[in-house]
């Protein structure tokens, strides 16, 4: 991915599974809780999650390095009884949703990346980890041993009321956003592991399934002959140059 492939606007997509997957981790969900305005500032808790992510696997060399320093400023006074966000047991799983994120939507909504394809993406980004303070031996050294980290992690995570609550409020909106909303909030629950996805109370089933299967068929159809300023990322998640 990171500027070797096509289809960055897709990873918009893909915000919502990352945060739910983020705030699932209960420590993180008490960060959110106790360091954000995340019920009157639901869109720019989700926006707080994309940038970043944006600048990092799109952006040029300068936007990356600012937004690693922006959310190292930030975290450095995220801290509470039991957790602080600078813990590399944490710094590791938001990294790790955020990449295990932009694999799943290149792969379902683009095209399926070659292995060396994964393996040049991951590299460059294990290299951010780096500047978040994390170092080569905390991270998984593969693709694959990052997957298996996000699988288990996935399947013994426990989610919080607090979890939830966040998670409740990030869909709710007035009613000009209820249709858009709705719509995040299925494609979210589709996208999430089975095991968060039950957790978060989020409905699902094979009529949904077939929905969304259909959806990333179309997207795999036309997304890559796109002109490129069309699958660029959106301009309000890009930082500017």
């Amino acid at each position: 991915m990171v500027r070797r492939v096509n289809g960055e606007g897709m990873l918009l997509l893909g915000g919502g599974r990352a945060l739910l997957m983020q705030i699932a981790h209960p420590d993180v969900a008490r960060g959110v809780a106790e360091h954000s305005r995340f019920r009157e500032e639901r869109f720019g808790r989700l926006m707080r999650t994309l940038r970043p992510m944006f600048a990092i696997t799109f952006g040029t060399r300068e936007q990356a390095l600012a937004a690693v320093s922006s959310i190292n400023r930030i975290h450095d006074g995220v801290a509470g009884a039991g957790y602080r966000a600078s813990d590399p047991g944490l710094l590791l799983w938001v990294l790790a949703t955020l990449i295990d994120t932009g694999l799943v939507m290149h792969q379902r909504f683009v095209r399926p990346l070659a292995r060396d394809e994964e393996a040049a993406y991951y590299d460059d980004m294990r290299r951010y980890g780096l500047l978040f303070g994390l170092s080569p031996e905390q991270m998984p050294a593969t693709v694959e041993d990052l997957r298996a980290y996000v699988e288990e992690m996935s399947t013994s995570l426990r989610v919080s009321d607090e979890a939830r609550e966040i998670a409740s409020a990030l869909f709710q909106g007035n009613l000009l956003l209820t249709p858009i909303l709705a719509s995040t909030r299925q494609l979210t629950a589709g996208l999430l592991h089975p095991a968060l996805r039950d957790q978060f109370g989020l409905s699902w089933g094979p009529r949904r399934e077939r929905t969304l299967r259909d959806f990333e068929r179309a997207s795999r159809a036309v997304v890559p002959r796109l002109p490129r300023r069309l699958r660029a990322p959106p301009w309000f998640v890009m930082p500017p140059r």
